[in-house]
């Protein structure tokens, strides 16, 4: 019986046959390519197998560990450390330490005596120690590092936020060892010790009378003396925006009278429990600063035979304006000055004849005028004055009347924090009685801050 063929197997025969003729029909160029293809398929089937053994292997790994939140960031600070460097340091404690070191060198001539060699006045100008009634004129030159400073803080950020702060500094000016025979060595001069918080600040630092921000760029170390303010002492103060009060330390310099008319040694006083009290308001803004002081003292003096005392006060008023690069500085002052104004140059009190103690009024100022020639080259042009009001008392003694100075000066600052300065003052001092003296000082610096 004939075999029936099935319909899917013919057409399976007919397609291999026609697949055969094809491929034998093919040229050898033909039959290569294709095994190239057959090549490159292969490589590819084998990437796709290694791409799915990869992804197959990271989604058996474990997940990685959430990484830690970041911690809080810290209040920023004017501190160059921000670790703790001393085993018992506050939390939150940073530290700042600032200075510079200052050289001079100054060149004086008086026309009535000469400066002794221990004075402090061949350092800097002190009004009340220019020569008056010497024989002769003197020229001296003197050098030195005294005014070179170190400064050092500490700011502790609180739990409720609140910064905590302390300074202390310390230079070499005043101190009363030392020589210039062999080493030049000076014992450190405590200049400022505070501790501050919110609006409250305890320890000593400048007087809240005083207006620090318009002293102008001088070589000396203070510039206008004869009419300005500078004091540093103990002292209590809250500040409250522009508004500042104090309780400060007090201190009384007399001078004494004498039935000649020659006026006895100046003498100080700590007599009395009320502290010299101060409130001072400042207006700023781009254009400068004005800001006005007020002053109020118990002057006292109690010895064995009398105790006497009076009230005193002053005012000041004070400012700074910018012109472009330039700036004007000024201050005016009017009332008891004592102490607080040219480094105490006259008395805060006289006694008359009978014990008895009387303020000492009298005014004060000085005007100085910046002017940028260069962004490294500057100079400051200024002029300073006090005078004071005697009653007959002490007329014709030889009690302080009154001084003035002008300076000018010239700075250059051939690289960044450091300062390049040449001054020249010139400055007269007078008695009640009339008499006069001068002093001329020229004097370079090189100052570098850090």
């Amino acid at each position: 019986m004939p075999t029936r063929n099935h319909p899917r197997s013919a057409l399976r025969a007919i397609v291999t046959a026609t697949l055969a003729a094809a491929v034998l029909g093919l040229p050898a160029s033909a039959i290569a390519q294709t095994a190239k293809e057959q090549e490159l398929e292969k490589r590819v089937a084998d990437l796709e197998k290694m791409v799915q053994q990869l992804l197959a292997e990271k989604k058996a790994a474990p997940a990685p560990a959430a990484a830690p939140a970041a911690a809080p960031a810290k209040p920023a600070g004017p501190a160059i450390q921000a670790a703790s460097i001393t085993p018992n340091a506050a939390p939150n404690t940073t530290f700042v330490l600032t200075g510079f070191v200052k050289a001079d060198a100054l060149f004086t001539n008086t026309s009535d005596g000469e400066l002794a060699d221990s004075a402090s006045g061949r350092d800097f100008y002190i009004p009340g120690q220019t020569p008056i009634g010497g024989v002769d004129e003197s020229t001296d030159l003197n050098m030195h590092v005294k005014q070179s400073r170190v400064n050092f803080g500490t700011d502790t950020i609180l739990e409720g936020g609140d910064k905590l702060s302390t300074r202390f500094e310390i230079d070499f000016f005043g101190s009363v060892t030392g020589n210039q025979n062999v080493s030049n060595t000076y014992a450190p001069v405590l200049r400022h010790a505070y501790v501050s918080w919110r609006e409250w600040l305890v320890g000593q630092t400048w007087s809240n009378f005083m207006d620090v921000a318009t002293l102008p760029e001088s070589v000396d170390f203070i510039g206008p003396t004869d009419g300005t303010t500078f004091v540093r002492q103990p002292q209590v103060r809250w500040t409250k925006g522009g508004f500042s009060m104090s309780a400060e330390n007090r201190e009384t310099t007399i001078q004494p009278y004498n039935a000649l008319g020659v006026a006895g040694a100046r003498f100080s006083s700590d007599d009395g429990m009320m502290p010299d009290l101060t409130a001072r308001y400042a207006w700023k803004g781009k254009w400068g600063h004005v800001a006005l002081a007020g002053l109020v003292r118990e002057l006292e003096h109690e010895t064995a035979t009398f105790d006497d005392s009076t009230w005193a006060g002053s005012l000041s008023l004070s400012g700074k304006f910018n012109i472009g690069k330039d700036d004007i500085r000024w201050m005016a002052l009017y009332g008891n000055l004592g102490r607080y104004v040219g480094l105490n140059y006259a008395a805060d009190a006289v006694l008359d004849a009978d014990g008895n103690i009387d303020s000492l009024d009298g005014y004060a100022g000085f005007v100085a005028y910046r002017h940028m020639w260069t962004d490294k080259l500057r100079s400051t042009f200024s002029y300073a004055l006090q005078e004071y009001d005697y009653d007959s008392i002490l007329s014709d003694s030889t009690a302080a009347k009154s001084s003035s100075s002008w300076t000018v000066n010239l700075f250059y600052s051939p690289l960044p924090k450091l300062d390049i300065g040449a001054e020249y003052r010139s400055a007269t001092a007078e008695r009640e009685n009339g008499d006069e003296g001068d002093l001329d000082r020229f004097q370079l610096t090189t100052k570098y801050s850090f």
